[in-house]
């Protein structure tokens, strides 16, 4: 992955496209930011630093698990082939790809459904992004992980989790590292917390 891209193309994202209008004038500061239905746009560094973890290539087929504002799967479609992106809240959902239609992007697919089980339909994937907090690091994305693969991922309680590197070898053999510690909010479904 170029990083001197990424970057680039990550300071070129205008935030306050992605954040309703009363969040508009804090979307410069780094740090989380709601976007409704007790969700969040994550700080913009954390982004950046997920981004670079999961190191998408120009032909990654990527799986990202909470849509949000839309603001992460930008870069990851800017970064690689095909983007999956998964949201729970439909609204979201809806909001997310009017903007990310009106950039032009056309090889992001949607699906509105429970994230902590992935989307087998389209599995494998090379790159796995998960934007929400796990209870237990999900079986369903690691089999959706292909060999080779990586998984970047936040797995703990509700208010402080591990983001974890998962990286699976060429003969399916299942590596984690504990990057740092981070709040995300809860995944929500089978692998995350109850409603």
């Amino acid at each position: 992955m170029d990083h001197r891209e990424l970057e680039a193309y990550f300071h070129s994202l205008d935030r306050s496209f992605f954040v309703d209008n009363d969040m508009k004038e804090y979307a410069s500061l780094d740090m989380p930011l709601p976007i409704g239905y007790g969700q969040t746009i994550s700080q913009p560094s954390l982004v950046l630093e997920m981004t670079k973890l999961l190191a998408p290539e120009k032909n990654s087929r990527v799986l990202e698990i909470g849509t949000g504002s839309g603001f992460q799967t930008a870069i990851l479609a800017k970064m690689s082939a095909e983007v999956y992106t998964v949201e729970r809240i439909e609204k979201l959902m809806e909001k997310a790809k009017k903007r990310l239609d009106s950039l032009n992007f056309s090889n992001i697919y949607y699906k509105v459904g429970d994230g902590s089980i992935g989307w087998q339909e389209y599995a494998p994937y090379d790159r796995i992004m998960v934007t929400a907090a796990a209870r237990i690091l999900p079986d369903n994305l690691v089999s959706q992980l292909k060999a080779g693969g990586r998984m970047v991922i936040p797995v703990g309680p509700p208010h402080l989790q591990e983001l974890r590197l998962v990286t699976k070898t060429d003969n399916g053999d299942i590596h984690i590292k504990t990057v740092e510690m981070v709040r995300f909010v809860e995944l929500k479904g089978k692998y995350g917390w109850t409603e």
